[in-house]
């Protein structure tokens, strides 16, 4: 019997075999040991942050497979060449990150640690490295402190290094990029660093890019004007979003840049005229002097030699002036940008008929310059330009009718701004989408007519669209649902009507900002949804909309308004799902019943406005951290209150007018960060507690209560300096972000009385305008303290229809701010003191019906006032109309006025009994008051009151 071979078993063998030769030869030629183990050491350091690593790391012995790791050379010699370590870790939490495991990479040539905040990377770790042929190394987006930078000096081989993006401060260490003799690309933008620009840095031999903008960098350009040095190689010199200022360098000193292709000096200081020959650099390609203080003419005109290589000009926000013609350009055929926006001196003449540039631009805005107003009219020039992307033409008051030949089906517009002109027409149909539009603003115009039914499809790629403030009616039409890139949409001020389709507040999942208010839109409120998808702002006030608000509501907004409107029934945020919630604004609507107390479990709630709805009962106690401003005004809220509504350290700003509150006010002394404090028209009773005095208000109105007691001293003192704030860190940025938001979109504001009107203050920050105190219509009583006098600041008192008594204080003449004075209806005596005329701001006073005497001013402001301002008090004297009246008459200090005139009054029979003794005086006085009209009045008012008495 002969041998049987088991080939099948023998095959296998074989390529089992094959498979670990295979393996064994790419592990002996694959990275060395040395570098496996720094890379699974770095692999620890994300497992010890609780961060995912790269899942092949670890995987097979040839580290040059992993993602991530590229690797150079052949054969045995194959050595980590790249390490892509970008955003390897996204946590939240500072990590460690010990860099001496580089030391492995004897090879390196390219190394991204770019995006690793928050990171500690440090310094001493780069010390030593011996890493001489590495060429690139990317440190952006870290929060790396400057003394990083020293042993960076070592790595002799750099030529592109960037660091932006970590907020590193201190001078530019000069001493560090001597040594990198080698550098082409350098990036420290979007620090801190400060001084001013140090000229070795223009002067490394291979240097083309340069990029310091957004540090704080001051004074000039340090290029020196001699002749015999060698020009710079830079080609890109970026300076932008400094602090840096003076002239710049002149047309020699400019010849050490001849081979710069991008000059970028916006938002900075620099001043002067600009310079001829800037724009014929034979090389320059961009030059953007935007934000700056340059005047004067751009010089450029129709015989200008112009470097043909130019294709971007940006001057924008300047103060320049005279007249730019766009056919002066006609030979530059590269030309792709123009920005000359807010410069409002300046004369952009385009539309000239019949001309074709050579040019097609990208963009173009002229906003706010002195264009041709009929360039949308007729457009000669527009029609020219078939490639912008971008354009401009706001604020310029154009006339014409809305651009609708702008949208042909090869238009390849990005951003359209056509905001804060005098348009006319309506928006038509189009039959080609317009895919590539992204922004589309027409605000502040005239525009008419309805929006297309097939809207959605028309403009399909949209995120912005703001109609705000033109004449647009009709219904909203459903295919604006379609829009799924929207994230701001503003259609406010306008006269839509009828109910918005529910899927605007559901179907729009990218959607920041809604704004539809002061519109005629009704309907139940959120089209009877619950799940919004609006992510932070959504503005429905001054329309119709109706209903009970949602017991069931969630989402993630920041800012919910929805005054005046026609909401009704009771406020159950009990089940709401609003974390985020720091604006509701639900003012001027018919809600009723008591505030629900589950309205403390918005937690997060900054801005609360419920004024001017039929709530009742008591108001909840509620403790939070956040709320800054509480206006609960207009409601007939009750209960006794003396012990505190709630605990709200941080409240800033509180309105609780007109409701039946009552209590006394002892607990104001917890809120010390107030700014504004209305309680007016309610049952307050008690006395003005010194307590106030603890805090520093811009705003008091206490007005038509029942307090009563004499003022304490300590209320002069009241309006102290608040402190500034200091804005530090992404917080507190995104917080003046939506505040400021708010100051634009929140129309109601806050009132206070003052020069007899009640005045409505728009925005959050109004106390900066106005400082007052109301204390009228109470039953205060005693001297009206002197120590008032040192309000220095404040623009209004009102103390009238009180029981005060004594003097007008003299000191009230250091209120150097003050425009509205009113002492009326109250019991004081003794003269106007003469030193209130230098009162220069004073618009409207009034000491009516008080018991004053002697002489009314009549210089200064004072010689403004009518008599309505001192009526009711029969012993004062107008000193200009010749009465007996002297300017040295009662023109004390404030002092009583002589013994005798308070009992002298215009009563005939009293003249009658004193005339033995007073001949001369009482026919002055009689002829005086036969001759003017005022007199003849008093003495029939007298003899009426006599008539009266003897009856």
């Amino acid at each position: 019997m002969g041998y049987h071979i088991p080939w099948g078993r023998f095959f296998l063998f074989l390529h089992v075999l094959c498979l670990l030769l295979s393996n064994l030869h790419q592990t002996s030629h694959g990275c060395s040991v040395e570098e496996r183990t720094a890379l699974m050491e770095i692999r620890s350091f994300l497992v010890r942050a609780n961060v995912t690593a790269p899942r092949s790391w670890g995987r097979g012995g040839d580290c040059c497979s992993w993602e991530r790791v590229n690797c150079s050379g052949s054969g045995r010699t194959r050595r980590v060449s790249h390490l892509y370590l970008s955003k390897l870790y996204d946590g939240w939490s500072f990590w460690s990150f010990n860099t001496t495991v580089f030391s492995a990479f004897s090879e390196l040539q390219f190394l991204d640690l770019s995006s690793n905040y928050p990171c500690s990377l440090m310094s001493d770790g780069l010390v030593g490295l011996n890493l001489t042929k590495l060429q690139y190394l990317n440190l952006s987006g870290n929060w790396l402190e400057e003394s990083i930078l020293a042993p960076l000096g070592e790595l002799v081989s750099l030529q592109v290094l960037d660091l932006h993006f970590n907020g590193m401060r201190g001078a530019l260490p000069v001493a560090v990029f001597q040594n990198l003799t080698n550098m082409r690309e350098l990036n420290l933008s979007d620090n801190k660093f400060n001084g001013s620009l140090p000229k070795t840095l223009l002067e490394l031999p291979h240097l083309k890019i340069l990029d310091l903008s957004e540090n704080s960098l001051v004074g000039g350009i340090p290029i020196s004007s001699s002749s015999d040095e060698e020009p710079a190689s830079l080609e890109v010199l970026n300076l932008s979003n400094n602090h840096m200022s003076g002239a710049l360098p002149t047309e020699q000193a400019f010849r050490y840049l001849r081979n710069i292709r991008e000059l970028h000096l916006s938002s900075n200081q620099f001043s002067g005229n600009l310079s001829a020959f800037l724009f014929s650099l034979p090389h320059i390609e961009r030059l953007d002097l935007s934000g700056n203080l340059f005047e004067g003419p751009i010089p450029i005109s129709p015989s200008s030699n112009l470097s043909l290589s130019l294709k971007s000009l940006r001057f924008s926000e300047n103060n320049l002036s005279g007249k730019l013609s766009l056919f002066w350009l006609r030979n530059l055929t590269k030309l792709e940008e123009i920005d000359l926006s807010g410069n409002t001196k300046l004369a952009v003449h385009v539309n000239i008929p019949g001309w074709v540039p050579p040019f097609q631009l990208k963009q173009l805005a002229i906003s706010g310059c002195d264009v041709d107003r009929d360039m949308i009219e007729e457009p000669h020039f527009l029609r020219t330009q078939l490639h912008l992307e971008e354009l401009d033409l706001s604020n310029n008051n154009l006339s014409g009718s809305m651009p609708n030949w702008l949208f042909t089906k090869e238009a390849t517009l990005v951003n359209l701004n056509l905001g804060n002109n005098s348009l006319t027409g309506s928006l038509l149909p189009t039959g080609h989408p317009q895919t590539a539009l992204q922004a589309m603003t027409i605000s502040n115009n005239r525009i008419t007519g309805q929006l297309p039914v097939g809207f959605g499809s028309m403009f399909p790629s949209l995120s912005t669209l703001d109609f705000y403030n033109n004449n647009f009616y009709g219904q909203i039409p459903m295919s604006l649902c379609h829009i799924n890139r929207m994230r701001l949409l503003d259609l406010s001020n306008n006269n839509f009507s009828g109910e918005l389709p529910p899927c605007v507040f559901t179907d729009f999942p990218d959607l920041w900002i809604f704004s539809i208010s002061n519109n005629q839109l009704g309907g139940l409120v959120f089209g009877g949804m619950n799940n919004l998808s609006v992510g932070f702002a959504l503005h429905l006030g001054n329309n119709r909309f109706e209903g009970a608000l949602p017991r069931l509501l969630s989402g993630s907004l920041v800012i919910m308004s929805l005054y005046d409107n026609r909401l009704s029934g009771e406020l159950d945020p009990s089940f709401w799902n609003l974390s985020r919630l720091g604006v509701l604004n639900l003012s001027g609507n018919r809600i009723t019943g008591n505030i629900h107390p589950k309205i403390c479990n918005l937690t997060s709630i900054e801005i609360l406005d419920l004024s001017d709805n039929n709530f009742n009962g008591p108001i909840p106690r509620c403790s939070s951290t956040s709320l800054s401003s509480l206006n609960l005004s207009g409601n007939s809220l009750s209960g006794d209150i003396s012990h505190g509504i709630f605990s709200t350290p941080n409240l800033m700003k509180l309105d609780m007018r007109y409701n039946k509150l009552t209590g006394n006010l002892s607990w104001l002394d917890h809120l010390d960060n107030i700014t504004v404090l209305s309680l007016g028209w309610n049952e307050f009773e008690g006395q003005v507690t010194p307590n106030l005095c603890k805090l520093c208000p811009r705003i008091i109105d206490l007005s038509h209560n029942k307090l009563s007691g004499s003022l304490s001293p300590c209320i002069g003192t009241i309006f102290c300096d608040h402190k500034t704030v200091e804005v530090t860190g992404l917080f507190f940025l995104i917080k003046l972000i939506v505040e400021s938001y708010i100051l634009v979109k929140d129309t109601r504001g806050f009132t206070f009385g003052t020069k007899g009107n009640q005045y409505t203050y728009d925005g959050f920050y109004f106390s900066d305008l106005m400082s007052g105190i109301d204390l009228s219509g109470n039953m205060l009583s005693g001297e009206i303290p002197r120590e008032l006098g040192n309000l220095s600041h404040i623009k209004s008192l009102n103390l009238s229809n009180n029981f005060f008594s004594g003097q007008i204080p003299v000191s009230f003449a250091n209120m150097s701010e003050i425009e509205s004075l009113d002492l009326s209806h109250n019991e004081l005596t003794g003269s106007i003191p003469l030193q209130l005329t230098k009162l220069w701001t004073l618009e409207v006073f009034s000491v009516a019906y008080n018991n004053l005497s002697g002489c009314i001013p009549n210089s200064g402001q004072f010689g403004s006032f009518t008599t309505d301002s001192y009526q009711g008090n029969s012993n004062l004297h107008d000193m200009s109309q010749g009465d007996g009246c002297s300017s040295s008459h009662g023109s004390g200090a404030g002092g009583m006025p002589p013994e005798g005139n308070d009992v002298i009054a215009d009563d005939p029979v009293l003249y009658a009994v004193s005339a033995a003794s007073f001949v001369l005086a009482f026919w002055a006085t009689v002829a005086s008051m036969v001759c003017h009209p005022s007199g003849r009045h008093v003495i029939l008012k007298s003899a009426k009151m006599v008539s009266w008495c003897c009856r």
